[in-house]
């Protein structure tokens, strides 16, 4: 394909993601490049690296093209992106629309005169400008704002910078098969170096994204695709051979596979979730790591099955459903598809799956609290007010939870809490509480 030609579909692809505002872009976006098979793999990286680049300024892009009182189109982001992020002059912006087949129209008399508007009211290069509000500048929806202050405090500029950059490709090691020196030893035949993580004795990193799913390892079952951060979730949940346990959200069962390795195949754990797709995905993933103390269950309305086992887990993980601000950066379209109502909904949400998860728990046995937001209001406030609630529950220090399960040196922690993010610790954004439920007598 031409330049021309790939910009063209990077504008067809962002009208995709935008007719489409409540779905995730990747699952657009490969749905587009499925339906164009005869796109080549180089010219579909361009394609997707200029949407994308796109998609991560799309707040600072919007803020420039109202700016000019410019209508917000694919066209326009795009020359905008040009012009004010990729460096290129207005000639060369206009160049990249030459019109023509597979090529997009050339910009017409009114985009054209808002194009020279946009280069004209620059100031400095690249997108920031002094008259932008502090969210805007720091590329952030500014209903977030007060809480990653809450959050991050001096810290938030940096932190907010590295959740415009790309997430690292982490692998976790499957020790129902092998160990981390031999899953890195199996893809160094297959060309792919790797280097362990930095707190995830599981975890390995590729310096460079690779298409590790096609490798004779991943097909093996010897590595899972998984971040660091969310590795260590399943680390603190610190699950052992013999145990039963819950995972109450598994969804398609990452941290469930995380699980059953710690737990040598010995005992037995329940994945529960409230999708069939996504439970049905969890099987093949499954078998490949060859985990097989695992049963699954779909939570219904009207299930009964949360009350016939009440006091029966030893660890129940609460990956609960979030807003997914710590992901921010591997989603980008996410800090556009997420606002303040869906918080208020995912909080109460969460309370309520607290709840069911506190009644599963024996007595002796832990609740493991998990998000992957750093949001204040859906980590150390929802457990306050869970603890509030629970006088037989109380905090388990991290640093003890950290030890025992086995983890090197000091863990990435606030309080007594587990909290990742991608400045401080190079993973997406976590957070987690491990609650010890008070033993019988």
């Amino acid at each position: 394909m031409t330049p021309a030609a790939r910009l063209a579909a990077a504008i067809d692809l962002l009208i995709a993601v935008e007719s489409t505002p409540r779905r995730p872009a990747d699952a657009t976006a490969n749905d587009f490049f499925r339906t164009r098979r005869y796109i080549g793999g180089g010219d579909r990286r361009a394609i997707a690296e200029l949407a994308w680049s796109v998609v991560r300024q799309r707040i600072r892009l919007d803020w420039w093209l109202h700016r000019v009182k410019c209508n917000v189109t694919a066209r326009m982001l795009v020359a905008a992106e040009l012009l004010l992020g990729k460096g290129l002059d207005v000639a060369a912006v206009l160049a990249s629309f030459p019109g023509g087949q597979y090529a997009a129209d050339p910009l017409d008399p009114i985009e054209e005169r808002l194009l020279r508007q946009l280069d004209g009211t620059r100031y400095g290069p690249g997108l920031i400008h002094p008259a932008m509000p502090e969210a805007v500048k720091l590329d952030l929806p500014d209903w977030v704002l007060e809480g990653f202050r809450g959050r991050f405090g001096d810290r938030l500029a940096e932190e907010a910078a590295a959740m415009e950059g790309e997430a690292p490709l982490d692998l976790r090691a499957n020790l129902l098969r092998t160990t981390r020196e031999g899953a890195a030893a199996a893809l160094a035949a297959e060309g792919i170096e790797t280097r362990p993580t930095a707190f995830s004795p599981w975890g390995l990193r590729l310096p460079a994204r690779r298409p590790v799913t096609q490798t004779k390892a991943f097909l093996e079952g010897l590595i899972e695709v998984q971040d660091e951060g969310s590795q260590l979730i399943a680390l603190v949940t610190d699950a052992r051979p013999g145990m039963r346990v819950l995972d109450l959200c598994a969804g398609a069962a990452g941290k469930t596979l995380a699980l059953a390795a710690t737990m040598q195949n010995r005992g037995r754990i329940t994945a529960c979730d409230v999708s069939v797709p996504r439970l049905e995905g969890a099987v093949k993933r499954l078998a490949r790591a060859g985990a097989d103390n695992v049963e699954r269950h779909l939570l219904e309305p009207g299930d009964r099955w949360a009350k016939r086992r009440a006091g029966q887990f030893d660890r129940v993980l609460v990956d609960a459903p979030c807003t997914g601000t710590g992901t921010w950066r591997r989603n980008p379209d996410a800090r556009l598809r997420t606002h303040p109502i869906d918080l208020t909904e995912l909080c109460v949400k969460q309370r309520d799956i607290l709840e069911v998860g506190a009644d599963l728990v024996r007595p002796g046995g832990r609740l493991v609290y998990a998000t992957c937001s750093l949001l204040p209001e859906e980590d150390e406030v929802q457990i306050e007010d869970f603890l509030a609630r629970h006088p037989d529950f109380s905090p388990h220090p991290l640093a003890e939870a950290w030890a025992e399960a086995g983890g090197a040196g000091a863990p990435p922690a606030e309080g007594p809490y587990l909290v990742t993010s991608p400045a401080r610790h190079g993973t997406d954004g976590f957070f987690a509480a491990v609650l010890q439920r008070r033993p019988q007598g």
